[in-house]
């Protein structure tokens, strides 16, 4: 009661609102003045009954800087403020506005003058600001008689989940979108690569809905899709990490020309050519397939969290995600991550015979590769050569580290702690090797492909820092008799990477997507981890 009485400048005989929750809990009340920690923003500064002129002419006496009279402001003169009440509001506004914006409803439940100085918008437009980077002037908000308060608790904040980067679930294809505040606006983008083949450019992005304040009641929710305008839709977060879109005006998707009409203007935004550009005919119908399977997802999709991979100083490039060449396919993306003395490629998009969430390309870090000279180089058959003398060493590896560990469970006496410290100083000596290997290795060395391996984009990089052993994930149609084959994993620059499949005599050139995309971090390395394995088991 001491603490309340302090806060408030009201003790037990003026009636403390913290004393009369206490009371009404002890009755089996609701208790409704109880601190909640993911509290409504709507519930602070709200008004109630005669009080909204009272609380009005306050709110507007405090914007204007001149203090509200009330009894228990000022303290005799000489004598520093007992309680906030002492303090002019003026200064309250900017102790308030400092404050997370999903405390403020429990301050407000304090006393009645809290609640008045709640209704001051500069401390909601402070909140916007500084929590979502709201950079408008929001002050324009009082020609349509929205309040900084109404952004913050209507849209900015009970949207918050949805921000950041997502996966759509549209079967083997996948996406990326990404969720951001703009402006006054909450809109949903989607990301696509650039047109095949060059990985080099930058992406592009389109919207799929978005999300405002038309008026004091309730955010509006449109869908973006199609060619004809916003138009309405529906957002259902349906768990925590997932959330689904409706479209409720499906007829806007549709064009005036027919399937014919929308096809051809999906080839132009998709493959940036026509039909008759494209002569491959196993391509003509990958793009169809393509075609018809998204198409029936245009009115309603669910989507599923994805978070950036963690960065550590010891990785070998910055982790991240990067767009990839793969085939008569196209562009597709992929995340680069590293664990340990791994590193793994994850297709965020995908195709029929390889779906968005499995695990493209796997870098050994620990076997760094010696290229030949150009010369020698050239011959694929020189290559193949080297690639599989390290895939054979790593047979004899893990046929010794078998035969070791069958050893360890039939040995009688437990020798854990010795066992496991020759494992971890052998660890160490690998890790030391791989360091030593990467320091001797010269800055940039002559690169070229061999010949007969295909690449769509042969303007690649003819040098590049260093070369591992790697293994690719190929598949037939429908993802069926799935298997991994060597292949060389090829580091260009801190932006640049390419993949050599050896069996499929194929090359991959990924390119770095340089976008700083927000609310991307994972919260831990478990959770980005748990991320993974769960996209991969959904497209398994």
């Amino acid at each position: 009661m001491a603490v309340c009485a302090r806060l408030c400048g009201v003790g037990p005989a003026r009636g403390c609102r913290r004393r009369g929750a206490a009371r009404e809990q002890r009755r089996g009340g609701a208790g409704d003045s109880e601190p909640d920690t993911d509290t409504d923003p709507e519930e602070a500064g709200g008004g109630g009954g005669g009080d909204d002129e009272e609380e009005a002419a306050a709110a507007e006496r405090i914007e204007g800087g001149r203090p509200a009279s009330h009894p228990a402001e000022a303290g005799p003169a000489g004598r520093a403020p007992l309680s906030l009440l002492e303090l002019p509001p003026e200064l309250l506004v900017q102790i308030f506005g400092s404050l997370p914006g999903t405390d403020l409803p429990s301050l407000a439940r304090v006393c009645t003058t809290f609640r008045r100085i709640l209704r001051t918008d500069t401390i909601w437009r402070r909140r916007c600001r500084e929590e979502y980077g709201v950079c408008e002037n929001l002050r324009k908000l009082e020609i349509t008689g929205v309040s900084c308060r109404d952004v913050y608790a209507k849209l900015l904040h009970r949207y918050r989940h949805i921000l950041g980067l997502w996966q759509p679930d549209i079967g083997p294809y996948g996406g990326l979108l990404n969720v951001v505040v703009d402006g006054l606006f909450i809109i949903g983008w989607m990301y696509l690569p650039p047109h095949d083949p060059h990985v080099d450019d930058p992406m592009r992005f389109k919207p799929l809905f978005r999300i405002h304040l038309m008026e004091r009641k309730c955010a509006t929710v449109e869908c973006m899709y199609g060619h004809k305008g916003p138009h309405n839709g529906h957002i259902q977060i349906v768990k925590k990490d997932e959330f689904s879109t409706k479209c409720n005006q499906t007829d806007h998707h549709r064009m005036s020309g027919g399937r014919q009409e929308e096809f051809r203007t999906w080839l132009r935004e998709e493959w940036g050519r026509t039909l008759e550009d494209i002569f491959h005919e196993h391509m003509q119908e990958l793009i169809l397939m393509k075609f018809i399977y998204t198409s029936q997802y245009d009115n309603c999709l669910t989507y599923r969290r994805i978070y950036l991979p963690p960065s550590s100083p010891d990785d070998l490039i910055k982790p991240g995600l990067f767009k990839g060449t793969y085939g008569s396919h196209g562009l597709e993306i992929v995340m680069l991550s590293f664990h340990g003395k791994k590193a793994k490629g994850t297709k965020i998009t995908g195709d029929p015979n390889i779906p968005a969430g499995q695990q493209t390309v796997e870098i050994d870090l620990a076997h760094p590769l010696q290229l030949p000279d150009v010369e020698n180089l050239r011959d694929f058959s020189e290559l193949s050569r080297i690639v599989l003398e390290v895939q054979e060493q790593l047979r004899r590896e893990e046929q010794e580290q078998e035969h070791r560990q069958e050893e360890e469970e039939a040995a009688s006496q437990p020798a854990a702690k010795p066992l496991g410290g020759e494992g971890a100083e052998g660890e160490e000596t690998a890790a030391g090797a791989e360091g030593t290997t990467q320091d001797k290795a010269p800055a940039s060395q002559p690169f070229v492909l061999p010949m007969g391996v295909i690449s769509r984009n042969e303007d690649y990089p003819r040098t590049c820092r260093i070369c591992f052993y790697g293994t690719g994930l190929i598949a037939g149609h429908g993802f069926t008799s799935p298997e991994r084959t060597p292949g060389v994993f090829v580091l260009f620059d801190d932006d640049r990477f390419g993949f050599i499949w050896l069996e499929l005599k194929s090359f991959s050139l990924y390119s770095r997507i340089k976008v700083s995309f927000q609310n991307a971090e994972a919260p831990s390395r478990e959770a980005f981890d748990e991320m993974l394995k769960n996209i991969q088991s959904l497209a398994t």
